[in-house]
């Protein structure tokens, strides 16, 4: 298989999976876009892998051990093909792929997080380390500065993803709000359970918004450091994940019943107010 084969299945994977992270990567010049979307198919691949009934840990290895050997070029599968040819493009830190798969393979092992800050480290592997790798995609004018900016507004990203999945990651045996924050704010197990929001809920939420806005701020200092393309395909998903917090205080943090989404609208104008 040959880097333009392995290309056109990552980007298949993108516009069929990506949903709000493909509304920034259009703005990206060619190059750009494919080393992104190779990105985003494997991040998409290991997400998969570690979401399985029975999660796939000698798989999960059997990758991190693939990632370990990039960027020498690799034969068959399509995204260590694409990995393999965007990285002999641009700067994308091997660690950060290694960190993405170790992110995964805690998901083999623990469904519940004391504090957050056994909760960042989570974080910052699975969601802080992509920010990292689409940051050396980018090119900025300072990779010393845009490195823990990129890997703070992954956090931020994380952070309104586990309040949004906070049924479906139920559903899955994991809870990733903190057990410490549960307690302090009175919010039991049970009531995410059965979707019934006790008076501590809105408490608790507001506390988790009020961490990814801090994160969201400190992470959009990236913005400068970019080129106009690469700042606008940041400000559109920033936008649209800013936009679903918003909707998610607006409805209360109503996310047991039914998970927040934007519309095409939406999405449109949350982007423009970020």
């Amino acid at each position: 298989m040959n880097a333009a084969e392995a290309y056109a299945e990552t980007d298949r994977i993108t516009r069929e999976t990506a949903g709000n992270f493909a509304w920034g990567i259009r703005v990206l010049p060619g190059p750009k876009r494919r080393a992104i979307a190779a990105l985003y198919a494997f991040a998409r691949r290991v997400d998969d892998l570690a979401d399985r009934p029975e999660p796939a840990r000698a798989e999960l290895e059997s990758w991190r051990a693939a990632v370990e050997g990039l960027p020498v070029a690799q034969d068959g599968d399509a995204i260590l093909v694409a990995l393999a040819d965007a990285m002999s493009r641009y700067p994308i830190p091997p660690a950060a792929l290694v960190d993405l798969v170790d992110g995964a393979l805690m998901d083999c092992e623990r469904d519940r997080y004391a504090s957050w800050e056994e909760l960042h480290e989570y974080c910052r592997r699975v969601a802080g380390a992509v920010g990292v790798a689409c940051a050396a995609v980018y090119e900025p004018s300072s990779w010393e500065a845009a490195r823990p900016r990129a890997q703070t507004l992954g956090l931020a990203l994380q952070q309104i993803n586990i309040m949004r999945d906070v049924a479906e990651d139920w559903s899955l045996g994991r809870v990733y709000l903190p057990q410490e924050e549960l307690s302090r704010f009175g919010v039991s197990e049970d009531e995410i359970a059965t979707g019934s929001r006790g008076p501590g809920w809105r408490a608790l939420m507001d506390h988790q918004a009020a961490r990814a806005d801090a994160l969201m701020q400190k992470g959009l200092e990236l913005l400068p450091l970019l080129d106009r393309r690469s700042a606008l395909c940041v400000r559109t998903f920033a936008g649209i994940y800013r936009g679903l917090l918003e909707q998610m205080r607006a409805h209360d943090y109503d996310v047991l019943h039914e998970a927040p989404h934007l519309s095409t609208v939406e999405k449109m104008r949350a982007v423009v107010a970020l």
